[in-house]
């Protein structure tokens, strides 16, 4: 692992040549870190074409990411920048879809995240149709990543919460979270009242208790998937604003607030709520890498990387994946920057 962390910080390095920083986000800032930034990016995504990329996730020595796609897409690296594509988890249609998502063929399904637990990988998935909250995140468990495994195998678990036309809310953006108690968390949602957040059960990775609360963290006009970590003393939501599914017309950018526990109240650098407008700019459109979106953290070697999709405006809006170092300031609020030393 330390090959490969060493390997890592090199590649940046010499990809950026200069340290540059996405979470200020002036004009002038913009247009000057532009060309660096821009040719680092395309250096390290340019074989893994992913939409709503999972948080990475280690098994053996391959490291896996899921995406938006016909029976949830995958793709598989040993070193974090050289990505091949992978098994997809479904190749039938599920037949709970038809019932909560009308429309989808059934095996449509939208922004997976997955974790380890114990012996088995855990993998929440959306399944809609767009402009609705007529949704459900559903869960697939697997003992293994690993297609050649004779253990390999994902298995349907069925509906973890859902959303009618009745509802103030959409489930879909699945973000799933371990706490150091063990407890397990569940945030998501799109639009409508904005990002919640619900307890699961660890061992079944279900909801709790089927009428357990439902915790509100975030709102705005156009807000979408969450991500959550915990550093130092402080819970931190990442999220969407603006609109996706555009190319390079798309709006995508993403937002952060931090709190004291996990179900909030998450404020920004301000001070300011995220359910009352609140949320400090973290990462948005740079020259041809437009519409940041759908956060994932991964710690290598000590390193923390982030992980997020883009569209690439030199070839056509591909939404494309990066993978950009990920430090803490002084005040302990999250920066991209090079890693220390490089």
């Amino acid at each position: 692992m330390h090959t490969l962390g060493s390997h890592l910080t090199f590649f940046f390095s010499t990809a950026l040549a200069a340290s540059f920083c996405f979470s200020k986000g002036g004009a002038a800032e913009t247009n000057q870190m532009a060309g660096p930034a821009t040719a680092f990016l395309h250096r390290v995504r340019r074989d893994a074409q992913v939409h709503d990329p999972s948080t990475i996730i280690q098994c053996k020595d391959q490291y896996w990411v899921f995406c938006t796609g016909r029976g949830i897409r995958s793709y598989y690296s040993t070193n974090l920048v050289d990505w091949e594509p992978g098994p997809r988890v479904f190749t039938n249609s599920l037949p709970w879809v038809a019932g909560v998502a009308p429309g989808n063929p059934g095996n449509d399904f939208w922004a997976p995240d997955v974790i380890r637990l114990g012996d088995r990988y855990l993998l929440y998935f959306a399944a809609s149709r767009f402009g609705t909250n007529t949704s459900a995140i559903g869960l697939a468990t697997n003992p293994t990543l690993d297609p050649a495994d004779p253990h390999y195998m994902w298995t349907d678990q069925g509906i973890v919460i859902q959303s009618t036309s009745a509802d103030s809310f959409n489930t879909i953006d699945p973000a799933v979270f371990q706490d150091a108690d063990r407890s397990l968390w569940l945030a998501f949602g799109s639009y409508w009242s904005g990002i919640k957040l619900v307890q699961l059960d660890p061992a079944s990775g279900k909801r709790i208790a089927p009428e357990s609360p439902l915790h509100s963290l975030a709102v705005a006009a156009e807000i979408e998937a969450p991500c959550l970590y915990r550093h130092g003393g402080y819970y931190y939501l990442f999220v969407n604003w603006g609109r996706c599914c555009r190319g390079i017309h798309s709006t995508y950018n993403i937002r952060v607030g931090r709190s004291d526990t996990i179900t909030g109240p998450y404020r920004d650098k301000n001070g300011m709520d995220l359910l009352a407008g609140g949320g400090t700019l973290f990462l948005h459109t740079i020259d041809s890498f437009i519409g940041p979106g759908h956060a994932g953290i991964v710690t290598v070697s000590g390193t923390n990387w982030m992980s997020c999709h883009f569209y690439d405006a030199t070839h056509q809006g591909v939404p494309s994946l990066a993978l950009l170092p990920l430090n803490w300031d002084t005040n302990g609020w999250p920066e991209l920057t090079l890693p220390p030393g490089s």
